[in-house]
């Protein structure tokens, strides 16, 4: 039961440490989970939900692009996808414990993702129709 508690107050801490990272559905879902095992689909699922809204907000915005615009809006996306396949990996290796893979891998992931969604929200609001 200890490395439970452990784990959850590590959540806890790292939900904190991120304010507005963690969203309701990932809160619950922890809340009613005990094991690694449901943690890691708890954290699947949040880095799911990112992704969609990353994804819906990369096709608005690059809707609204055009010529050179486009092209290095597309080469920075690229560039940005390779850096998050690599951001937070340090967390999955093993070396922090099931607790780094399961808990802080995908806050970890969740947080680089949402902030290129902000990211492209901004550039959205400046290419985009005024």
């Amino acid at each position: 039961m200890r490395p439970m508690i452990l784990a959850a107050g590590a959540a806890l801490s790292w939900a904190m440490a991120a304010p507005g990272l963690a969203d309701p559905a990932y809160d619950a879902c922890i809340g009613a989970s005990n094991d690694n095992a449901s943690w890691s689909r708890c954290g699947a699922d949040l880095i799911k939900r990112e992704d969609d809204r990353l994804n819906a907000t990369w096709k608005k915005v690059y809707g609204l692009t055009s010529g050179r615009t486009r092209t290095d809006l597309l080469a920075e996306q690229r560039a940005w996808i390779s850096f998050k396949d690599k951001a937070c990996r340090f967390y999955a290796n093993g070396d922090q414990g099931r607790e780094g893979q399961v808990l802080s891998y995908p806050m970890c992931q969740a947080q680089v993702i949402g902030d290129r969604t902000r990211q492209l929200e901004a550039i959205g609001s400046q290419i985009g129709p005024r």
